[in-house]
């Protein structure tokens, strides 16, 4: 079935590109009686190359060459994944990797998706949503984890039929910390001192310019086991696992073969294996097609605007997600 696809793929290419070779040369060349057809033949080539990416844009819509699409998630999770206008991401950018799941599960050739892990984890919010944009794909999720795949990159996981790992693969970290920079015998030894006009007992609690009261210490706390619980009810029903034998890996982290043994990885093996398995559920051989992200200048310059709004101070919770006045927030 793919070998007749292929040449009708193929047949269907070559059809379009003879229009528009025909197209260009009665329009550049044959018209023409001038030394313009000098320009006119290298329009036609021009007119042929572009004619030649359109038919298999429109080949590959109409007669897809793949049936599994992989998106990759490396590196620390955040909302844009660093970077700048003049620099590349440095992490996983949530909003690109969920772009490209929504693209895959809209392309009638994505049968199932390979989402392949390596990140130790992040932001919140930002997890949260690929997990999401994971569960709603229309068809097989196999989560596959390479070197690493902990916190916000099991909560991902959390959302797939299935989770790989390698025997070598560092798998867990199911918990939550919350954490913040102490600066105040520092201030106390530069002659600065402290001064904030706020509104509501709590606004500025974890200010590191400040020692923290105990109120305060509870206070965060709270957040923190809070978002805690969250965490263990997420993957206790997207695992089909105990919520206390999740409690109880004290958010550790495991080799893939003890993951294995206690539940939180469903199988081993390396990616010819993942393929295999995947050839087994949809009853065919497997050809991946890997989703790259589209950021293009406008996602820079978004991703740009954020970090000059983070030090003009124009809200801290609302540039770095998860974040109160200094305290992260990480899972």
């Amino acid at each position: 079935m793919a070998g007749a696809d292929d040449i009708v793929r193929g047949l269907l290419v070559i059809a379009i590109v003879g229009i528009g070779t025909i197209l260009g040369w009665v329009l550049f060349v044959r018209t023409p009686d001038n030394l313009a057809q000098l320009l006119g033949v290298l329009l036609v080539v021009a007119v042929a190359v572009a004619t030649a990416r359109i038919g298999s844009n429109i080949a590959g819509s109409l007669l897809p060459a793949h049936n599994v699409a992989e998106v990759a998630v490396e590196g620390p999770i955040s909302r844009d994944g660093g970077g700048g206008i003049t620099s590349p991401p440095v992490g996983a950018s949530a909003d690109d990797i969920v772009e490209q799941i929504e693209r895959a599960d809209s392309d009638r050739g994505s049968e199932a998706l390979l989402l392949k892990l390596n990140t130790p984890g992040g932001e919140i919010v930002p997890s949260e949503d690929i997990r999401i944009a994971a569960e709603q794909f229309d068809g097989p999720t196999i989560a596959y984890a390479t070197d690493v795949c902990a916190s916000g990159g099991y909560d991902i996981a959390a959302g797939c039929d299935e989770l790989w790992a390698r025997d070598g693969s560092i798998v867990g970290s199911i918990g939550v910390v919350g954490s913040r920079v102490n600066a105040k015998e520092l201030a106390d030894r530069l002659g600065l001192s402290y001064e904030q006009f706020t509104a509501g007992e709590y606004k500025d609690a974890g200010v590191p310019l400040k020692e923290m009261s105990e109120d305060e210490r509870e206070y965060l706390q709270g957040i923190v086991d809070d978002y805690y619980d969250q965490f263990i009810d997420t993957v206790a029903e997207g695992r089909e696992m105990d919520a206390e034998t999740l409690k109880d890996t004290e958010a550790r982290i495991f080799l893939g073969d003890e993951a294995e043994e206690r539940g939180l990885v469903d199988r081993l093996g390396t990616r010819d294996d993942v393929e295999a398995s995947l050839e087994q559920r949809l009853g065919e051989d497997v050809t991946v097609k890997e989703y790259e992200p589209k950021r293009g200048l406008t996602g820079k310059l978004r991703g740009g605007a954020q970090q000059v709004a983070f030090a003009l101070g124009a809200g801290i919770a609302g540039v770095a997600d998860g974040d109160i006045e200094g305290l992260s927030f990480r899972r």
